[in-house]
């Protein structure tokens, strides 16, 4: 149930010495946007607390501001009952306050324990660096919280999920009381999650205080105390976990009522449309990505590949793309060998691509938003005389279709992408890639980083476009989103298919056949869906 909304102006308790952390009508704007507007944010000693909202909620910034990375233009914090005057992260660590940030702040080529006490190194008195202290005082914080790691280690040759272990214990060397975990299940596979949330009630269990940010409604729900949502710089909600539900949240972050499963009807599967055989890519690093990769993608199907981020499925769909050679094997659409073919030959042939780094390679962020609409098409018949002036008026007519028909919310054509929220930034490049009737989308992580509303419509948007025949390639390390999108299943794992399943395969399957474990017999497991 939703409890009242506090007002602007006072504390949503009274009882304050309970707190760990109380944010009092917090204030910050950039010129024409105001992304914390008089928040009132409040985390108590030794509980679970999710911040949840929409991209461009806020949320993001009030952790930021508590953090010190980001300085509030109103507003008071305390901290523990006292005010505090935190102007970096410095002020926020000497508070107890850590932040283990979505993208992990490590250095793979350092051991464990040089990454943990960066900064904060012990020494002997010879000011030599002391790694026996540093095993003894990481094995004291591992075994209290449960959270096992060897100190010797290399980073870089860790699983994820222990990376991540390594910056929680970090924070925790540093004496954090109040954890701020940025999306940390973003990367992890099921297990993995199990893991942590298992972590997290231990650090719990022994007084720590941790605000915990996802999207994951179900995960929110799982680990959580209770929830504050956010919509457009405000807190709109409070709500207590054990007597909410997915529904509710999403009904506050988004402002209606949200679709949270995938409404589609079964696949109607054509003609094989692309066919891979064989193949094999090297790594930017050249070491094997991709080890005699076998699949077939039919008209009006979405075939979901499933695997722990690393295991090959970006330099899959590099190659597929014609952003990465090949060094064997061949790719085949509708019949016709495209294997190395120039990412623009591609794409002329009937190729779409969604990227998995948007910002990276799916746009380019000072160009506006009609320019980033035609990208790639530009010198097309439809946007350039003889492919090389630009029919300004037709690209705007073009825009103005596409913005209107994917609900991409934009001052302005013209307003840089920059400016538009991670979103609609997506919303730009899944309508310039689907507008051009395609005959094989790629949509590789498709929804990282959105919103619910906007997960929502692109989803409907991919099963839209199967139902229209095309041949969907997923990939995602959204298990969820594999499940409930695709018809079938290929389970990836050092660069090879290692099993094809069902979309209905339980998720713990799943999981364990993307960390090696359960593995089928290749040779039973068949192409052919």
């Amino acid at each position: 149930m939703t409890t009242p909304t506090p007002s602007p102006a006072s504390p949503a308790s009274a009882d304050t010495a309970s707190l760990a952390v109380d944010m009092r009508s917090i204030v910050k704007a950039w010129p024409g946007v105001v992304a914390n507007d008089h928040v009132n944010f409040e985390v108590r000693r030794g509980e679970i607390h999710a911040l949840v909202g929409e991209n461009g909620a806020g949320k993001t910034t009030l952790m930021n501001i508590l953090y010190g990375l980001i300085r509030r233009d109103a507003g008071d914090i305390f901290v523990n009952g006292k005010l505090a005057h935190i102007q970096g992260p410095r002020d926020a660590i000497a508070l107890g306050i850590g932040m283990v940030h979505q993208h992990f702040m490590l250095i793979p080529v350092l051991t464990v324990g040089e990454n943990i006490v960066l900064g904060r190194e012990p020494t002997t008195a010879g000011d030599i660096y002391d790694a026996a202290r540093v095993r003894q005082e990481i094995g004291e914080l591992s075994r209290r919280y449960g959270l096992t790691l060897n100190p010797d280690d290399k980073m870089g040759d860790l699983p994820v999920g222990l990376q991540q272990r390594a910056e929680i214990v970090k924070v925790l060397y540093r004496g954090a009381e109040i954890l701020i975990m940025d999306e940390p299940t973003g990367v992890l596979t099921p297990q993995e999650t199990t893991e942590l949330f298992h972590v997290l009630r231990g650090l719990r269990a022994g007084g720590k205080t941790i605000i915990f940010i996802s999207h994951k409604l179900k995960e929110v729900l799982d680990i959580s105390d209770r929830i504050t949502v956010m919509r457009r710089g405000k807190v709109v909600g409070h709500l207590i976990t054990a007597t909410t539900t997915e529904q509710e949240i999403a009904r506050l972050m988004v402002g209606r009522d949200v679709l949270l499963r995938v409404d589609k009807a079964p696949a109607n599967p054509g003609p094989v449309a692309l066919a891979v055989e064989g193949l094999t890519a090297a790594s930017d690093s050249n070491v094997p990505a991709l080890r005699g990769v076998s699949f077939e993608v039919r008209q009006g199907e979405i075939l979901g590949i499933a695997g722990v981020e690393g295991n090959g499925q970006s330099e899959l769909i590099e190659v597929l793309a014609g952003t990465r050679k090949a060094s064997s094997g061949r790719v085949l659409l509708g019949g016709k060998e495209i294997t190395n073919l120039s990412a623009r030959a591609i794409r002329s042939r009937g190729i779409s691509h969604i990227p998995e780094d948007r910002r990276g390679a799916g746009l380019v962020l000072n160009y506006s938003v009609a320019d980033n609409l035609v990208l790639g098409r530009q010198r097309s018949a439809r946007f350039a005389w003889n492919g090389f002036v630009l029919m300004l008026n037709a690209i705007l007519a073009w825009a103005k279709r596409l913005i209107a028909e994917f609900d991409i919310r934009t001052p302005t054509p013209e307003t840089r992408a920059r400016a538009l929220s991670g979103g609609n930034q997506q919303k730009i490049i899944v309508a310039r890639e689907m507008a051009s009737e395609p005959l094989v989308l790629l949509a590789s992580q498709p929804t990282r980083g959105v919103d619910i509303g906007a997960i929502e419509f692109i989803h409907r948007r991919i099963v839209a476009q199967r139902d229209h025949g095309v041949a969907v390639l997923l990939v995602s390390a959204e298990l969820d989103e594999i499940r409930s999108l695709s018809d079938r299943i290929a389970v990836m794992y050092e660069g090879r298919i290692v099993s094809f399943e069902a979309a209905e395969t339980p998720e713990e399957r799943l999981g364990l056949l993307m960390t090696g474990g359960g593995r089928a017999d290749a040779a039973a497991s068949k192409v052919a869906g």
